[in-house]
């Protein structure tokens, strides 16, 4: 089959980013931005709006069928316009492409975009910078193979309707990683809750605490030689610490306000926007923390295993504690986790719950892998049958 420059079959155009003005009642319209797109959907939860123009709104109006392409982040993700909003346009950061009456489907195009994209077509044009950018001239003059309207819509229709299903099969695929991932913590919390009679007990009164420091980075006699696992807070990750990606030389240790932990010691992660504020770890090696890091001593109250368990099961709340205490950032301080009231059965219990624990959570971990292995099967699927789809019908580029 033939190939023909998408220019040749369609309009494509380039949004601007206009500069706001103040609100204005009938000239105040929404617009679509590069997040609003999605594979082969719209997220429309969030537009944002503007003052246009009269010549700006007719440059920048949608039209039912037009197809438009991310131009950044993901360069290729594209969606047609189906009038999902009335008086909607588009700016900055996506391209707007009209197919020719006749010429092209809107469909049929964005799922050749999509296929080119998922394939790795547009990397090439990225590879002098570090932002991912698709310019209008590289869509212009993509490759697109020269079928009949009739045939373009054909394919699209079948494949629209396998993808379709496929993004059905993800979203409950999707499901099954969650559930796997709550059972979990429903079983940390039952077993914890089931505790409701045991004493409890003053972390920082019962336990050596501590944290650590970074010792200054221009000054190589502290990170040379390299003799010291030491911790940072990305790697205080509900998994044993077996090793760790940096270490520190004898000399930081001396004079830097370290303090060399050993095996066993409890570690929390104070700072992290993302998922690591509140995580905890177990220490496998001797080592020693950043700053960020809050170190339990290994002592005669809690096993390490069991507190562990314990803040795993605490770890919404303990992500709670440092909500809304001001700064730009939430984090956890030493003196909050100092006062926590930690169950203390007598050790020998908690080592039978950790035991207990162990294999149970063992079982719901093998459910979680199972469910990601699924869903990260049913992901690749939209690959394998795009490329089916062209390359059977004798369209790949």
């Amino acid at each position: 089959m033939n190939f023909v420059p998408l220019v040749k079959v369609a309009d494509v155009q380039l949004g601007k980013m206009l500069s706001p003005k103040a609100k204005t009642g009938s000239n105040y319209f929404r617009y679509l931005r590069n997040t609003n797109i999605q594979w082969g959907r719209f997220e429309l939860s969030d537009l944002a709006q503007m003052d246009f123009s009269e010549a700006e709104r007719k440059k920048f109006e949608l039209r039912y069928g037009d197809l438009l392409v991310c131009e950044g982040g993901e360069p290729g993700r594209c969606v047609v316009w189906r009038n999902e909003v009335a008086d909607c346009y588009y700016q900055k950061a996506l391209h707007r492409v009209r197919p020719h009456d006749g010429k092209a489907d809107s469909e049929f195009l964005g799922l050749w975009i999509r296929h080119q994209a998922i394939t790795g077509a547009f990397e090439d044009q990225n590879a002098k910078t570090t932002i991912a950018h698709l310019p209008q001239v590289r869509l212009e003059q993509l490759l697109i193979p020269d079928a009949g309207i009739t045939e373009q819509r054909q394919i699209a229709t079948r494949l629209k309707a396998q993808l379709a299903e496929v993004e059905t099969a993800r979203q409950a695929a999707r499901v099954q990683v969650r559930d796997a991932e709550l059972l979990r913590q429903r079983l940390l919390r039952l077993t914890f809750d089931s505790l409701h009679n045991a004493p409890c007990k003053v972390l920082g009164e019962w336990a050596r605490t501590t944290s650590g420091t970074t010792p200054p980075r221009g000054d190589r006699r502290y990170w040379s030689p390299a003799e010291i696992p030491w911790v940072k807070t990305g790697e205080v990750a509900f998994a044993p610490i077996m090793r760790t990606e940096e270490s520190i030389s004898r000399q930081a240790l001396a004079e830097c306000s370290l303090t060399l932990l050993p095996p066993q010691t409890v570690l929390i992660a104070m700072y992290g926007q993302g998922k690591t504020r509140g995580q905890s770890a177990i220490l496998e090696i001797e080592a020693a923390t950043n700053q960020a890091c809050f170190a339990v001593l290994p002592n005669e109250t809690w096993d390490a295993g069991f507190l562990h368990y314990w803040l795993m099961a605490s770890y919404d709340d303990l992500r709670g504690l440092s909500d809304g205490r001001g700064g730009n950032q939430a984090n956890l301080k030493g003196g909050l986790l100092s006062a926590l009231e930690v169950p203390a059965p007598d050790v020998g219990e908690q080592r039978r719950i950790v035991t207990r624990l162990k294999s149970q959570l063992a079982e719901t971990d093998a459910i979680a892998e199972a469910a990601a292995a699924q869903l990260a099967e049913i992901e690749r699927l939209p690959q394998r049958l795009l490329a089916q789809a062209f390359n059977t019908e004798g369209t790949t580029a």
